[in-house]
């Protein structure tokens, strides 16, 4: 009697840790349950008629699903992954928040550098970046690439882009030589991986590209596209070291956009 209640207690850490092991299970099937593609072009693929929206995907072999916001054009759907419209959201972030992602998905927002890392990872697939530019006198401007893939964290998440087109102009290989951010890791405050050590500006010497840029990119020579700097208003956005900027769109000043979208549709 006496060992039959001394194993009372072994059963019940038994039991308890089988209950929770299946209400774990069932959690990740209600997530998987929820995913309604593995991105927002299989998506539109699957249902011709989707309309853009909030999505739940989950791309292949990423151990949950996440929420996104789905541009449903008629090229495809396009995957958002980075919204600039207002000053309300923050973009002077840590590299936490840029590997995880911040923001609302239906307003101003960066998805995670791991999420599109999970995206892009196959090299099977072929993704085009689209970045989408408006201007505070009503102008607008795009710039795409092809072949757009990240390298995993232990790359810095490094950004990789093909044959450019478009009338913005291609900021990322830069507004003048020695500039080109492809193939450079990305860069937070408190996370440096850009060319600078340091970079010489006139009498200006720069060893942080994101601390006079403002928020996370992929810096080489603290480079001609930036697009998570400050936001600045109409009359206070022309001049600003941090900013939205695309160079070879606006200049020489640099100059800051009202808004930018950036975001992903598999071919």
């Amino acid at each position: 009697m006496q060992v039959k209640m001394r194993s009372l207690p072994c059963y019940g850490v038994l039991i308890f840790t089988l209950l929770m092991s299946c209400s774990v299970q069932a959690e990740q099937k209600k997530k998987a349950a929820k995913s309604q593609g593995t991105d927002c072009s299989q998506i539109k693929t699957r249902s011709p008629r989707a309309t853009s929206g909030v999505y739940q995907i989950t791309p292949a072999g990423f151990k949950s699903s996440f929420k996104v916001y789905c541009e449903m054009n008629s090229d495809g759907g396009w995957t958002v992954f980075q919204r600039r419209t207002g000053g309300s959201v923050s973009f002077n972030k840590k590299w936490a928040a840029y590997k995880n992602g911040f923001g609302n998905q239906t307003g101003d927002h960066w998805l995670g550098l791991k999420k599109v890392f999970a995206l892009t990872k196959k090299k099977s697939k072929n993704w085009i970046l689209r970045v989408d530019l408006w201007d505070h006198e009503g102008g607008t401007a795009v710039a795409e690439y092809k072949d757009f893939r990240l390298g995993n964290e232990k790359t810095a998440f490094k950004l990789h882009v093909g044959k450019y087109s478009g009338n913005a102009g291609d900021a990322i290989r830069g507004a003048y030589e020695g500039i080109d951010q492809n193939g450079f890791g990305f860069s937070t405050i408190d996370r440096d991986n850009d060319g600078c050590s340091p970079c010489i500006f006139g009498d200006i010497a720069e060893s942080k590209c994101s601390l006079s840029e403002g928020g996370g990119w992929w810096y080489s020579r603290c480079g001609s596209a930036s697009l998570n700097g400050d936001w600045h208003p109409s009359g206070n956005h022309i001049g600003w070291a941090s900013g939205l900027h695309w160079l070879t769109w606006k200049g020489p000043a640099p100059y800051s956009a009202k808004a930018t979208r950036m975001m992903i549709k598999c071919m």
